[in-house]
């Protein structure tokens, strides 16, 4: 299983450059991270390695060089951060999670809302056994 909760952002950013490409070399990674991150090749070529033997990656060799795509999507890795943020302050608790971001400052009259409309769909999907 997927333990999200101990990936870098770094690890993410590499994961967000697959995800959106699909696939890619470790020259194209690098040149993706270049003006966000200014990292060395073969920095890259080892945060690729570290996440290959994690299972999160997968290459195929390509002449010379490696081709990589993630084994995992976006939304695995969400649904796993998510839970591991909310073991870590919340003791497990969703409701409470939940509770914590409606009742910030931080979230504007637009976002409840939508997080209304998304409970309420929920429920319905429920209701209808999907």
């Amino acid at each position: 299983m997927l333990d999200g909760s101990t990936l870098t952002e770094l690890q993410l950013d590499i994961l967000r450059v697959l995800w959106d490409q699909g696939e890619a070399t470790t020259q194209d990674v690098h040149d993706a991270l270049a003006s966000t991150r200014g990292l060395a090749p073969t920095t890259v070529s080892t945060l690729l390695s570290r996440l290959e033997k994690k299972g999160i990656l997968a290459h195929r060799r390509q002449g010379r060089q490696h081709v990589y795509r993630p084994l995992v999507d976006e939304g695995q890795v969400r649904r796993s951060k998510v839970r591991g943020l909310t073991d870590a302050l919340f003791g497990g608790d969703s409701a409470a999670l939940v509770s914590h971001l409606v009742r910030s400052d931080d979230i504007d009259e637009a976002e409840l809302a939508r997080i209304r409309q998304l409970l309420d769909d929920r429920t319905r999907d429920e209701e209808r056994g999907e």
